[in-house]
């Protein structure tokens, strides 16, 4: 502890008597200050005792000592030595007056200790702590990398919150808490999930400040990791700020967890390799050698039905960095296989079907759907009906066709059921095929412009009638001789016959692209 009054007042050699303020003596210094100003306190900072013979003050005014006691204290100092037998053979009972009215602790100070003996009482005492406090902090960096050595990060934690009097937690790349100690603080920590991904946004390393939920704690953030992206975050909570030795303690435990981290980012390197080798193994068609390639790794995923998601965004950018670590958290809480591979602005992951990884990709791809800006393309993905690995290369196929309707679409995320469950119509929204729409049936639309009929009308009519002359005449309003006469011109000036089924479904489809334009 750094020094206190109370410590210099039972120092043996100093022989400082207390004059007022008794209440207080438990106020640690800073420092001792010997000054003959009136006016001490633009020099001061808090925490100093002061040291004074009162050379140019009238210590015997009342008044003027009320107004220098509140200055001092207003200061923050804590308190005040006053040498007798220089100038006052005794404190003059204006300044204890004063004294006991602010609360200050008022030392007496005999003339035959030098105001130099106190400042080197401070001093030693200042240093002697803080050689505690180092030796303190390099005993708790040996432990916690003993513990961090042979029980983990959950071992690492449980010592930093026994060195710190407090709680810690470990947070994923997602942000989610991965371990955290004592037991009772893994719920305190989920509530932060906020203010963690908030600093995982800021280059590491980052680290805040921040009040616990309901004000609870103090609570330290700081990420872990040496990329762009932060791969994990710390935080420890404390009732008050940490001092020296607690200080060392967290930066150990920061230092050692970054050091997991990388060492767990080399790692994850290299089972990406080894993913992108598998994933390319499906793709041609030979999943007994993915197998073989797989081995423990990603053998599980490979035995069970599982999906194929194809995500694209800018290479640059962290849309598919984000997406990959919401799959990656999601395996890593559930214990799920999942292949994750990047391939420059495509990445590409292999899931168990009905799986929470699934469920993580769909719910970030939600996330972002709903917090979009319109010009915002960064990322689309598609996801495949659920396949076997003899299936893997359809699979794909599927996901990048998906991939393809959303981005078409302007969606975040469409599924491949989507597409088959759903209504061909919105894909005649291409640019492709409305050019050959509007080039199918211009010629009619030119001979409509004339008033020399209404062909496009009759055809849609018939069409929609599937060939029923009496009912399309009767929903055009005119006789079905008239209908059969327009049929004719329409074959006529199209060149093409409607008796064949391939013509009426082009006619019908550029009818109906036409449409969704217009309308």
């Amino acid at each position: 502890m750094p020094p206190t009054l109370a410590s210099l007042v039972h120092h043996s050699a100093l022989k400082l008597t207390v004059r007022a303020g008794e209440d207080r003596l438990d106020a640690p210094v800073r420092w001792a200050h010997a000054s003959e100003l009136a006016d001490p306190v633009p020099y001061m900072e808090g925490g100093e005792l002061l040291l004074i013979t009162a050379l140019k003050l009238d210590a015997e005014d009342r008044e003027a000592m009320r107004r220098y006691v509140k200055r001092l204290a207003g200061a923050g100092v804590v308190g005040l030595g006053f040498a007798v037998g220089v100038h006052y053979d005794d404190i003059p009972e204006a300044l204890v007056e004063a004294a006991r009215e602010e609360g200050l602790p008022l030392l007496e100070v005999p003339r035959r200790t030098p105001f130099l003996a106190i400042s080197k009482a401070v001093s030693a005492a200042i240093a002697a702590d803080q050689y505690r406090a180092v030796t303190a902090g390099f005993a708790a960096q040996r432990e916690l990398t003993r513990h961090a050595l042979t029980d983990g990060p959950e071992g690492l934690l449980a010592a930093l919150a026994s060195q710190v009097d407090g709680w810690a937690a470990l947070y994923d790349a997602s942000g989610s808490v991965v371990a955290a100690a004592p037991d009772w603080a893994g719920r305190r920590a989920a509530r932060l999930t906020t203010e963690v991904t908030r600093l995982r946004e800021r280059p590491a390393p980052a680290s805040s400040v921040v009040a616990g939920p309901e004000n609870e704690d103090r609570v330290e953030l700081h990420s872990l990791g040496t990329g762009r992206r932060p791969r994990a975050a710390l935080a420890v909570g404390t009732a008050s700020a940490p001092g020296t030795a607690e200080r060392y303690a967290v930066h150990s435990a920061v230092a050692l967890l970054t050091l997991t981290t990388e060492r767990s980012r080399s790692l994850h390197a290299a089972e990406q390799r080894i993913g992108a080798a598998v994933l390319r193994m499906l793709l041609a068609g030979e999943p007994d050698h993915a197998r073989a390639v797989a081995g423990d790794l990603y053998g599980g995923l490979l035995d069970a039905p599982f999906r194929i998601i194809v995500a694209q965004g800018a290479a640059d950018g962290d849309a598919l960095g984000a997406l990959a670590e919401s799959a990656e958290s999601a395996a890593a809480r559930s214990g799920e296989a999942v292949l994750v591979v990047p391939q420059g602005e495509r990445l590409v992951v292999l899931a168990a079907d009905g799986g929470t990884v699934v469920s993580a990709c769909c719910d970030h791809a939600a996330a972002r759907e709903a917090a979009r800006r319109t010009d915002d393309e960064e990322l689309v993905v598609g996801l495949s009906a659920p396949a076997g690995p003899i299936a893997a290369s359809a699979a794909y196929k599927q996901a990048e066709q998906a991939l393809s309707v959303a981005r078409r679409r302007g969606r975040v995320l469409v599924e491949h059921e989507q597409m088959a469950a759903g209504s061909v119509l919105p894909l005649l929204a291409d640019d492709a095929v409305k050019a050959f729409a509007d080039g199918l049936l211009r010629a009619l639309r030119d001979h409509d412009a004339t008033g020399r009929g209404d062909l496009v009308a009759s055809l849609r009519a018939w069409l929609s009638r599937h060939g029923q002359w009496d009912a399309a005449a009767a929903d055009l309003g005119v006789h079905r001789h008239t209908l059969r006469y327009r049929m004719r011109r329409v074959e006529e000036i199209l060149g093409r016959s409607l008796d064949d089924p391939d013509v009426r479904m082009e006619l019908w489809l550029a009818l109906k692209a036409t449409a969704a334009e217009t309308g």
